[in-house]
């Protein structure tokens, strides 16, 4: 079983009016051109799907997308947009689920491989990630840089949002590797705040690097946005690229296809 903390039915069914910022043109437009540039005329699976954020307008641009995802009430939420035959959804855990076929690109975005507490699991997701795979296809995620710059000496605490509406902080354990993301959200006409939190294992880029390489994935970009701005020692973020070798006899590039 998956170390990943299971969504709810009411979390799944806050999910999107929670997250519009993340759903507006602003941000899934780079993502979407990102992705599909990488998809070509191949097929797309995207771990962690979630309430189809990024696989629905993918799959709106022309890319076959499928999914994996864990919770079935966020699986519930995407199913009231999209038929099973139009994006198929598997339930399973991003670490071993296997879906059927080949794919040009699998994906993992909003740091999502951070649900996975331990490295083992983490590990494991590469590994499956490559097992999806054509040769030459590749393997995204989308991730911060563990925010530690920030930490005042001897606390263990970091505000990420505070405004009318949500107060956010993370708390780490830097021994374990594990943060704590705690959300205070106001809930309502009242004024009450409804408080809510979740466990993650961050990691560094070159940490991923080295799974990359366990699970036979080279790496071929990494940048600081879904727009491509270069990845620096100021990045709070970063799109990591990673490819499956090709061998011997296999084709050529994948052509990218024309969609609009």
């Amino acid at each position: 079983m998956t170390s990943s903390e299971l969504w709810t039915r009411a979390s799944a069914e806050r999910y999107d009016a929670e997250e519009t910022e993340m759903s507006s043109a602003a941000v899934l437009g780079p993502t979407v051109d990102f992705l599909a540039a990488l998809a070509g005329e191949g097929r797309a699976l995207e771990f962690a799907v979630g309430t189809g954020r990024v696989a629905v307008p993918l799959r709106e641009r022309g890319v076959p997308v499928a999914g994996i995802e864990f919770s079935e009430h966020m699986a519930a939420v995407l199913r009231k947009k999209v038929d099973e035959e139009t994006l198929p959804v598997t339930l399973g855990d991003m670490a071993t689920t296997r879906v059927p076929g080949e794919f040009t690109l699998v994906y993992l975005v909003y740091n999502t491989i951070s649900n996975l507490l331990t490295q083992d699991e983490q590990v494991e997701c590469f590994r499956n990630a490559a097992r999806h795979l054509a040769p030459g296809g590749r393997f995204v995620i989308e991730l911060n840089v563990p925010p530690l710059r920030l930490l005042p000496p001897t606390q263990s605490a970091v505000p990420f949002d505070v405004s009318a509406g949500h107060i956010g902080f993370d708390t780490f354990d830097l021994t374990a590797q594990v943060l704590v993301s705690h959300h205070l959200t106001r809930d309502g006409e009242d004024g009450r705040y409804r408080r809510s939190a979740s466990r993650h294992r961050y990691a560094w880029p070159a940490e991923l690097d080295l799974m990359a390489r366990i699970a036979g994935l080279d790496l071929e970009r990494r940048v600081a946005d879904w727009s491509g701005a270069p990845f620096t020692d100021t990045s709070a973020k970063h799109i990591s690229v990673w490819r499956k070798p090709r061998r011997p006899g296999d084709p050529g590039d994948f052509p990218a296809a024309a969609r609009t």
